[in-house]
């Protein structure tokens, strides 16, 4: 296989994405708030995700304050989001690592620190990993880092881009080695609208699939079919 081949795959997975969902507009975000989204996003929807971190800030509207609460109240404000008990330490922690390194609550460091650098500084947080780490990267500071969650990993899997038993972990380097930087914002978000839509975990509708073309476990669905 030619080097050129894989980006050309891609290219046609992106533009086929780009007609069915469009082009994701960017905007602006603010990395804390970005860090502090993603942990309560860890096993659960975005509606739940969502729910939790408007609840955190209506009870506690400054970073300080989420820090200081008594922890069974953070716990009973994040706990739309499940596993409060865990993610409300991990915030709290997360919070702590940031003032006592860096004298605020801010992220902004990270933008001027090579990307390795920023990425191993995030991750030395207990309790954030490879995603969250992506996630602010590339949503907050649109540096190139490419986000797994649980949708991505799946399509990926089914089109043929990482190997069947491939860790989500795993698939971050893969998919970051495999994809155009310029092409990690909306491929990211587009491919997740995929999950959503069609290629969900259990009888994806891949007839109206877009890229049922591209992929792997439609042509072995189709195969499986006629034997």
């Amino acid at each position: 296989m030619s080097t050129s081949q894989p980006t050309e795959h891609i290219l046609r997975l992106h533009h086929k994405l780009l007609a069915e969902y469009g082009e994701p507009q960017r905007r602006p975000y603010d990395p804390i708030a970005v860090l502090i989204s993603t942990i309560l996003s860890q096993n659960t929807n975005d509606v739940n995700r969502d729910r939790a971190y408007e609840r955190l800030r209506e009870r506690f509207p400054t970073w300080e304050a989420v820090l200081n609460a008594p922890l069974e109240e953070l716990i009973e404000a994040i706990r739309p989001a499940g596993l409060a008990p865990t993610k409300a330490p991990r915030i709290q922690e997360a919070l702590r690592r940031i003032r006592a390194e860096r004298g605020d609550f801010s992220l902004d460091f990270l933008a001027h620190l090579p990307l390795e650098e920023a990425r191993d500084w995030l991750l030395s947080i207990p309790g954030i990993g490879p995603k969250t780490a992506a996630i602010v990267l590339l949503f907050a500071f649109g540096r190139p880092a490419f986000p797994v969650d649980t949708h991505i990993h799946r399509v990926a899997r089914r089109l043929g881009l990482i190997p069947p038993r491939a860790t989500r972990e795993q698939a971050h380097e893969l998919l970051e080695h495999l994809i155009p930087p310029e092409l990690y914002y909306p491929l990211h978000l587009n491919l997740i609208a995929l999950g959503r839509d069609v290629c969900h975990p259990r009888n994806p509708e891949c007839g109206r699939c877009v890229l049922r073309d591209e992929c792997d476990f439609y042509r072995e669905k189709v195969a499986d079919a006629h034997r």
